[in-house]
């Protein structure tokens, strides 16, 4: 689903743009300017959002976190993994925003579907998600 009211404006591609690699070679951007949004699972069951700079690994073991799988993702998000975008959930989720994204004007993210994004700046994913931006620890 593609909500243009959520997302303004959105670019769909022919191929996938599931991976920051695959947003960054159909955008013509630095994998760097990707907000991959990536749901794990907290002790207490509860989805958490990451909103993570292209590049950057999360080390979820340091953050407390399990990946979550496909079914759960869906169940919690009602997106599939590849086109989850940064907000427009039904509930509220944790969501942490990677502070490197900070350093870049121009961010893109997933809108919805693995094969569509949008443009977004930091301050508005903060904004829009309600996330906290933090350094958070990565492994690159």
């Amino acid at each position: 689903m593609i909500d243009s009211d959520l997302f303004g404006k959105v670019v769909v591609f022919d191929k996938l743009t599931r991976t920051s690699a695959e947003a960054a070679e159909q955008i013509g951007c630095q994998v760097a300017q990707i907000a991959k949004s990536i749901v794990f699972e907290n002790t207490s069951g509860q989805a958490v959002l990451v909103v993570a700079c292209g590049i950057n690994r999360v080390d979820n073991e340091k953050l407390g976190l399990f990946k979550a799988n496909a079914d759960f993702v869906k169940k919690k998000t009602g997106y599939v993994i590849g086109g989850i975008p940064p907000w427009g959930y039904k509930e509220k989720l944790i969501t942490y925003i990677d502070k490197d994204l900070e350093q870049y004007q121009e961010i893109w993210a997933a809108a919805g579907k693995n094969n569509a994004v949008f443009k977004t700046t930091f301050k508005e994913l903060v904004e829009k998600s309600g996330g906290v931006a933090m350094a958070i620890s990565f492994s690159k």
